[in-house]
């Protein structure tokens, strides 16, 4: 089965040359993106198909080779079968047809990628060990799990690209704000899976940094921040716009980075929680919450998103400051929570809800759908869906991942309530080292002292009228 998954996608990458040339794009008119017919069946066929193995195989039979499942490669080889048939399909289609696109060139470094790693893959498998490809072999599990951790971010820009070529989108003078928009929503969506990640299975990694989670955040905004200053505005040229809004945003991003870099240590060197990353995002979405928009519908949705952004803040301040009471971040592996508070899955959501929002409110977007009668309440009803859906999606990914790598002698019975202790997210946490041998060494003695019990109450059986039962 392998080597013929090989063949089939070496045939597919001599193919990628004929297939970037394929379609006549003659009949599209001067100044479109896309002809005026609708969409064929073939070409819904292909968008499911790609985003049944692109968007969900890929990403679980990653986390199968995390936990070295043997459902990986059956998960891998079905993905590459159906990303085959439906790379093909695309260019098969009929009725709406598309000039030059980043999704159609993109799509080639997309299935070359996947080339190399399933070649990859297939020579791990094999267990080549003796000379000079036995030597390499640490470079190529290191090039396979790096390619493994590519490809599903790869997969989300071909999808939103995809998305916006179906549409004719992000054309001339709409390219700069549908970056934008594409750009800070997919942030927004990033942040919120690793909030995700950090949340469920990400505690025992932040003690081994020794770092607190609000150091790494503030690292990643101080730099966003120097981005945002000085690529929102052409340097040189006059003010326009939103210049000026987009630019001070910026600066409020690194200059509380800062301060949030800072305060993520206590005077002993601890990691310590603080607020910074918190405010910063209630900051961004109040500044967003009040962009002047040209449509009514544009200005509720923008509304809306600015909203779900300073509540993902101020959930994240209500987090720290009050469910877990500012307690520090924990500097032992073993300092893990048994249980996660259910208000501590309001930060992400929220930033995954936002995301959503920020992507599909671009001005064309926006306009298409006013055009089309679309009221905001059920556009953004739709968006929350798709939030939603993708918690779930990513929660059970890391269930999953949980449940291969947990260790059955490890877990513990959850302390009552009275004995808990507290700790990073609030609840109870597995007991340490030195309780679990405290622990044992009281079972130990309170078993002697049973079995000794046990014993004499024999003796006295069998030594008496009664026999034992």
């Amino acid at each position: 089965m392998m080597p013929s998954l090989a063949a089939l996608l070496l045939a597919a990458a001599a193919a990628l040359p004929l297939a970037a040339a394929h379609g006549d794009h003659s009949h599209i008119d001067e100044g479109n993106a896309i002809s005026g017919e609708p969409m064929d069946s073939t070409l819904w066929a292909h968008i499911l198909l790609q985003s049944f193995a692109w968007g969900i195989l890929f990403p679980t039979g990653m986390v199968l080779g995390l936990v070295k499942s043997r459902w990986h490669v059956p998960t891998q080889v079905a993905g590459s079968v159906l990303a085959i048939v439906g790379y093909f399909l695309g260019h098969a289609h009929k009725g709406r047809q598309f000039g030059k696109n980043a999704h159609a060139s993109f799509a080639n470094w997309l299935m070359l990628m996947l080339v190399g790693q399933v070649v990859l893959g297939i020579y791990l498998r094999l267990h080549l060990e003796k000379g000079f490809l036995g030597r390499i072999r640490k470079w190529q599990v290191r090039a396979h799990a790096v390619l493994g951790g590519l490809i599903p971010v790869a997969a989300w820009v071909q999808m939103l690209l995809g998305g916006i070529a179906s549409q004719g989108f992000c054309q001339g003078d709409h390219l700069g704000q549908c970056l934008a928009h594409f750009i800070m929503g997919s942030a927004f969506i990033m942040y919120g899976i690793v909030l995700t990640i950090l949340l469920l299975c990400g505690q025992s990694w932040l003690a081994r940094t020794g770092r607190s989670q609000e150091f790494w955040d503030s690292l990643v905004i101080s730099a966003w921040g120097c981005v945002n200053t000085f690529t929102e505005h052409r340097w040189g040229g006059p003010w326009v716009h939103n210049d000026l809004q987009h630019t001070s945003m910026g600066i409020i991003w690194w200059a509380a980075g800062l301060v949030g870099i800072w305060l993520s240590r206590d005077r002993q060197g601890r990691p310590r929680r603080n607020l910074i990353p918190g405010i910063v995002i209630f900051l961004t979405g109040w500044g967003m919450s009040a962009h002047p928009q040209a449509l009514e519908l544009s200005t509720h949705v923008h509304e809306i998103f600015g909203y779900t952004l300073m509540s993902a803040g101020l959930t994240r301040i209500i987090e720290i400051s009050f469910i877990l009471r500012d307690r520090n971040t924990p500097v032992n592996p073993d300092d893990v929570d048994a249980e996660i508070n259910s208000f501590q899955h309001l930060p992400p959501f929220l930033l995954y809800a936002s995301g959503f929002l920020f992507m599909g409110a671009t001005e064309e977007q926006m306009q298409f759908l006013s055009d089309a009668g679309v009221t905001h309440v059920s556009y953004i009803l739709i968006l929350y869906s798709i939030a939603f859906l993708l918690y779930l999606f990513v929660n059970m990914l890391l269930h999953l991942y949980s449940y291969y790598t947990a260790d059955p002698k490890g877990l513990k019975p959850i302390l009552p309530r009275d004995e808990e202790r507290p700790l990073t997210n609030g609840h109870a946490r597995v007991p340490n080292v030195e309780d679990r041998q405290a622990h044992d060494a009281q079972e130990f003695e309170l078993e002697g002292l049973m079995s000794e019990d046990e014993d004499d109450g024999a003796k006295k059986l069998t030594n008496g009228n009664g026999r034992p039962h």
